[in-house]
């Protein structure tokens, strides 16, 4: 216990670590402020560049993007009614009408505080329960990890708020990519049309570049005219004693949501926040107030949200599955580094996964600070006009991926799939469940492989098996979820007319 508590202080005790961890968090706090960046494209966009970092280095540097990142799309939210980030959406509904009458620093000191406690609390969660669920991980073959892949894959369907059907498509065409290249088992290629280029497979950061940083990039260019109403604030406050006492059940009950959202796969931030700004209304002495200007909102929704880190990080790191769309980019960092998330990994490897949770937890900590004294300034960063910054975002990505392979072959894969997301966003899809098909598509094609020549390939022999059919049942329940939902809504609206 005393080994790995020395493990989480590494951030700290180590010096270019620490400076890795400071410039990630900055770096974060300044993606989640620009509207249509955010953690996830920010991620992707800096992920070629950890290459040149060790393993640890690499990933601390992407999980305080992560973290930092998170909270920054509040500031954009209460000052200039707009998220930075999707997970700050449900921050806007209050913020800014707080801001509106001239308490953007109370209703900021309040994002920051309640940011921050979420976010520690998460990591608390984190470094409980994802040694457990590694454990419980031991008792996986090659039957129980095709069950749990194929269930990590049927959460696409409730993910974010697009259509379950085409989140699924989109999910099902990643797996379709994961097939590129060389049998596993075999050696035969497979969808390469002679071109040898392809016949290792496509590569996991054109493809994260081209789908989230470039696609973004397509899409804020038809946003170029947009204009920001921002309101003018002095400097942050911290939460006052009565405001303290006021949300403090709302933050702690946000905490717990958040978490246990986080862990749950395909989930994430955006969705934690919604159900704890509804959950704060819900249990508000005045829920009149909510939509308004309400304090408790506020810190309902973005307690949520970066709880929601922490709790993502549990699945991702124990088993291999994705908990939001920022933790698959980390993921995809973790496997082009050589490891691979599981419970060997946290046998073989304490001092990495520690290191980790430390980051998380000093992460956490250091954007507290800078949102505290530089909100105002942070907020500034939105003047800088969108036909100067993604073009140099475009160079960098470029460059990053360029200098990967020095390939030009990743290049135009990039280009390619950044126009593939552009069409499919234009088209109401989610790019999302691209990346966790293309992940989980390798896993679940071997597993399978592997499966049916332990059973001599009955089928039916995976039913004999209690985990494997839990997993089916979660799977068939993920699936009918998002449908039972919208029923419940539509025969609700009927009652109310």
């Amino acid at each position: 216990m005393t080994e790995n508590f020395l493990y989480m202080l590494a951030p700290i005790m180590n010096g270019k670590i620490f400076l890795i961890l400071l410039l990630g968090t900055l770096f974060g706090l300044i993606l989640g402020v620009l509207p249509g960046l955010g953690p996830t494209t920010g991620g992707a966009l800096i992920l070629p560049f950890t290459m040149t970092l060790e393993p640890l280095s690499a990933i601390i540097l992407l999980t305080s993007i992560y973290c930092a990142g998170t909270y920054g799309g509040a500031i954009t939210a209460i000052l200039i009614n707009t998220p930075g980030t999707p997970a700050a959406a449900a921050t806007c509904l209050d913020g800014y009408p707080l801001a509106q009458k001239g308490e953007a620093a109370r209703a900021l000191g309040m994002a920051t505080f309640g940011s921050a406690f979420g976010g520690i609390f998460s990591v608390i969660v984190l470094v409980l329960f994802a040694p457990i669920l590694a454990n419980i991980a031991y008792e996986f073959g090659q039957p129980e990890y095709f069950a749990l892949a194929i269930f990590g894959l049927t959460m696409l369907a409730s993910i974010g708020e697009g259509s379950p059907v085409k989140n699924l498509l989109a999910g099902a065409f990643g797996i379709l990519l994961s097939t590129v290249g060389k049998d596993i088992m075999t050696s035969v290629d497979r969808f390469t049309f002679g071109v040898g280029q392809l016949t290792e497979g496509i590569g996991f950061i054109p493809v994260v570049v081209g789908l989230f940083a470039i696609s973004e990039m397509l899409v804020q260019s038809t946003l170029t005219n947009q204009i920001f109403k921002r309101v003018a604030m002095k400097a942050v406050k911290l939460p006052t004693k009565e405001d303290f006492k006021y949300c403090f059940k709302t933050i702690l009950r946000s905490s717990g949501i958040g978490s246990f959202i986080g862990i749950l796969p395909a989930e994430g931030g955006t969705v934690a926040s919604l159900i704890g700004y509804s959950e704060a209304k819900r249990w508000s002495k005045n829920p009149s107030k909510f939509g308004k200007g309400a304090i408790d909102g506020i810190a309902g929704a973005e307690t949520a949200n970066n709880a929601a880190t922490g709790g993502a990080m549990v699945p991702t790191l124990a088993l291999g599955i994705p908990g939001s769309a920022t933790t698959a980019v980390i993921l995809t960092g973790m496997i082009i580094h050589g490891l691979r998330p599981g419970p060997d990994l946290f046998k073989e490897q304490p001092e990495f996964l520690y290191g980790i949770f430390g980051s998380m937890f000093f992460a956490n900590i250091l954007f507290f600070i800078m949102g505290f004294f530089g909100a105002k300034l942070f907020a500034r960063i939105t003047l800088i006009p969108s036909r100067l910054l993604w073009p140099m975002i475009f160079v960098l990505s470029v460059c990053g991926t360029y200098s990967l392979n020095q390939s030009f072959s990743d290049v135009l894969l990039m280009i390619i799939f950044g126009v593939i997301g552009f069409v499919l966003r234009k088209f109401g899809f989610s790019v999302v469940p691209i990346i966790i098909g293309l992940i989980l598509g390798q896993l679940v094609e071997l597993t399978l492989r592997q499966s049916l020549v332990i059973f001599d390939g009955n089928y039916l022999l995976f039913f004999t098996r209690p985990i494997v059919v839990t997993f089916f049942v979660l799977s068939v329940i993920a699936l009918s979820f998002p449908y039972l939902k919208k029923n419940k809504q539509k025969n609700k609206l009927k009652g109310e007319i």
